[in-house]
């Protein structure tokens, strides 16, 4: 018997990780001035972290999509909330007010992808080729 790996749950893990790792990332900057703000305030980690996610998020979503209910509303979501991911980072002093509307469009697209895939268990159309 195999054991099936939920991506949705890890895309909602990483995303609820993310959220509480930029709320608490100004107070251990703040508090433990040993680590070096250079060190952890670094735009290119940034960046590769969002590509990293959206890299994840992307393949998690994809199989839901193509072997499961072929609706693009998930991917979009998904999309979106990386979208805010990267304008936190162009635009850090409004970082806050892109953290909860990319955490949320993240979950929202991940949590759509899980519950589309079960609704349809195996929805296939004309541009289906499995």
């Amino acid at each position: 018997m195999g054991v099936k790996f939920n991506w949705d749950a890890l895309g909602i893990a990483a995303s609820v990780a993310c959220a509480i790792h930029c709320a608490l990332l100004p107070l251990v900057v703040s508090s433990i001035p040993l680590f070096g703000v250079e060190l952890l305030d670094n735009a290119t980690f940034e960046y590769v972290m969002i590509a990293v996610a959206f890299a994840l998020g992307v393949y998690s979503l994809q199989h839901g999509y193509k072997k499961h209910h072929h609706s693009w509303w998930p991917i979009g979501l998904f999309t979106l909330g990386i979208a805010c991911l990267v304008a936190k980072v162009i635009w850090h002093e409004l970082h806050l007010w892109f953290l909860l509307p990319a955490v949320l469009a993240i979950v929202a697209g991940h949590w759509l992808n899980y519950k589309l895939c079960r609704v349809h268990n195996h929805a296939h159309s004309d541009d289906c080729n499995h």
